[in-house]
C-alpha cells in the first residue's frame, strides 16, 4: 500500500460488482478505485468512467501484474475464479471473489491451496447475502438447543427465469462459464452451513432439463444446456441424523419462493429470505412468533469494509472464508457426482 491507501483492481465490473462491490469501497476511508478490467476494453473504459476508476486494464492479467495494485474484486463468473485468484495471490494481491467460489471443487482446492500458500495475504469470498442479519439469532437457537433434536433442514428456492421455452440463454445455464453449480444450490447450502455445524453423510440428487438448447439474447445460434432447471436433493446430516430436503426451480411461474425451515423435536424455525422474516413455533402449534433481532445483529452489507479491516488490522476472515467455500463446493461435487450416476448415493469425503 502506499501511505495508508489501499488500491484496489477489479476483474469484471458487471452487474453486482457495480451495485454493491464498488460502492462498499468508496464508503471507506483511504482506497483506490485503481484499475478495472472488463469483458472488452470499451465496457472497462465505460465502467471506469462513471464508477470513478482511475485507470483500465486491456485485460484481467495486466490487473493482478499491476504493481499499483494492493487488492483485487474479482467479480466474474465461477469459469475465472480460480485461475484470477491464484494468479493474484502469486501477485501479491489480496483478493475478494464473487461466489459461486469455483466451477468445481479441484478448482475450489486449488485456490485453497494457494491461499495457505501466502499467508500473509487475506483470501475472501463474498458470501451469500440472504440471512446476513438472521445469521446469529438462528446459530443462538440451534446452539441452546431451543429447537431440541434437529429433525430435519428444509430449503426452497424457485423463480420462473426459464420457465418460457423462448427465455434467452444465461450464463448460469452454460456449463462452460457455470462449471457445476447448479441455480443457487451453492449459496443456499452456504447459508445452511453458517447456522448447521454438519455435513451431509450422503445425498442423492435429481434434477431435469426441460428445454435442451437455448440462444443467448441478440444470437441465433443455439447453445445445449447441461446444467438443471430444476433439481431436488435428499441427503442426511452427519452428526445430528437431521433429514437434508432441498428444492431449487427456474420454472415455477408466480411469486418467487425463498424459504429456509429448521425443524426440532420442540419447535421449528421458518426463514421466509424473501420477506425478511424469521419466524418460531412451538411443537405442535400452527402459530408463529416473529423473533426480533437485536441492533448489534443488523450489520447489513459489510463486505468490502471487512475485507479492508482483514487487509488492514489482520482480523480472520469470518464470511466467507476459502475454507468454507471448499465445503459448500465440496457439497456442489456431490451433487454432481449424483446426477451424473443417474441420482447415485454419494458419500461425504472421509477426510471431514
Amino acid at each position: 500500500m502506499t501511505a495508508n491507501k489501499l488500491r484496489i483492481g477489479f476483474i469484471g465490473a458487471g452487474a453486482n460488482t457495480r451495485k454493491m462491490h464498488i460502492p462498499g469501497f468508496c464508503k471507506l476511508p483511504d482506497v483506490e478505485l485503481s484499475l478495472v478490467a472488463n469483458r472488452s476494453l470499451e465496457s472497462a473504459r465505460t465502467v471506469a468512467k462513471s464508477e470513478g476508476i482511475k485507470r483500465v486494464a486491456k485485460n484481467w492479467q495486466d490487473v493482478v501484474a499491476d504493481a499499483q495494485v494492493d487488492a483485487v474484486c474479482i467479480g466474474t463468473w465461477p469459469y475465472l475464479h480460480a485461475e484470477a485468484t491464484i494468479a493474484a495471490l502469486e501477485n501479491g494481491k489480496h483478493v475478494l471473489c464473487e461466489a459461486r467460489m469455483a466451477s468445481n471443487l479441484a478448482e475450489a482446492q486449488r485456490m485453497q491451496a494457494a491461499a495457505a500458500a501466502h499467508p500473509g495475504l487475506v483470501a475472501q469470498l463474498v458470501p451469500a447475502p440472504f440471512s446476513l442479519d438472521f445469521d446469529a439469532a438462528i446459530r443462538d437457537f440451534l446452539r441452546r438447543g431451543k429447537l431440541g433434536n434437529l429433525l430435519e433442514v428444509r430449503v426452497v428456492h424457485t423463480g420462473c427465469q426459464a420457465a418460457c421455452p423462448d427465455a434467452p440463454m444465461s450464463w448460469r445455464q452454460d456449463v462452460r462459464y457455470s462449471g457445476q453449480n447448479v441455480l443457487s444450490m451453492g449459496i443456499m447450502h452456504e447459508i445452511v452451513q453458517r447456522w448447521v455445524e454438519d455435513e451431509p453423510a450422503w445425498l442423492l440428487a435429481d434434477g431435469a432439463i426441460f428445454q435442451p438448447q437455448r440462444c443467448y439474447a441478440g444470437q441465433s445460434t443455439p447453445n445445449p444446456v447441461a446444467i438443471p432447471d430444476s433439481i431436488s436433493i435428499l441427503g442426511q446430516f452427519a452428526a445430528s441424523g437431521a433429514r437434508l430436503i432441498y428444492h431449487f426451480s427456474s420454472v415455477e411461474s408466480g411469486q418467487p419462493r425463498m424459504e429456509f425451515r429448521l425443524n426440532g423435536s420442540q419447535g421449528a424455525l421458518r426463514f421466509d429470505a424473501a420477506s425478511a422474516r424469521l419466524l418460531f413455533a412451538a411443537a405442535g402449534s400452527a402459530e408463529e412468533r416473529k423473533i426480533t433481532l437485536s441492533r448489534a445483529d443488523c450489520r447489513g452489507w459489510q463486505v468490502e469494509a471487512d475485507f479492508v479491516r482483514s487487509i488492514r488490522e489482520g482480523a480472520p476472515v469470518e464470511r466467507t472464508s476459502f475454507e468454507q467455500g471448499v465445503r459448500y463446493m465440496t457439497f456442489t461435487g456431490m451433487v454432481a457426482e449424483s446426477l451424473a450416476g443417474g441420482s447415485l448415493r454419494v458419500e461425504w469425503p472421509v477426510s471431514r
